[in-house]
């Protein structure tokens, strides 16, 4: 069994049209951590940020992540929850138990502010696990809102 280096890391995204990006950012949380807690943006933080229009409803972007994971990544050496997020912080300004936090380049500024948060609040700061954007053909960084839009698909190519 592969050895994992972290035993509880937090993933979080509104993981909208699950994209390439979406699982190369979940897959690694599976590589590097023994337990996981994936949070999903709630359709009213979806609805306070101004995402442009079109977001899958909560209920089925929590259908397909959970499909895709039990499918894709459970393969019984890590175990994972879903939590409901109403902020961009999540449970990870608070949780003691936490050690990792798994972010894309474009989250990297929360990441440091959660840090900064945690260590005002007297916990350690989480090690932060960047994962470049991915890019789709046009060399464009693959986005579930470029996909809304009709440019691409949710690996990058051009749509049909």
């Amino acid at each position: 069994m592969k050895v994992k280096p972290f035993d509880f890391v937090a993933v979080g995204g509104t993981f909208d049209k699950l994209h390439r990006g979406h699982r190369e950012l979940l897959k690694l949380a599976f590589n590097v951590g023994r337990r996981i807690i994936i949070g999903v943006t709630s359709d009213e933080m979806v609805e306070e940020r101004g995402k442009e229009g079109g977001v899958e409803a909560f209920e089925e972007r929590m259908r397909r992540l959970k499909s895709w994971i039990k499918e894709e990544l459970d393969d019984g050496t890590a175990s994972y929850e879903f939590i409901t997020i109403n902020d961009v912080y999540g449970t990870t300004t608070h949780d003691k138990k936490l050690e990792a936090l798994i972010v894309s380049e474009e989250t990297l500024s929360t990441a440091l502010e959660i840090n900064k948060v945690r260590v005002e609040r007297g916990l350690k700061p989480l090690v932060i696990i960047v994962v470049p954007m991915i890019l789709a053909y046009d060399g464009k960084p693959i986005s579930s809102t470029r996909i809304r839009r009709g440019e691409i698909n949710e690996e990058g190519n051009p749509a049909r």
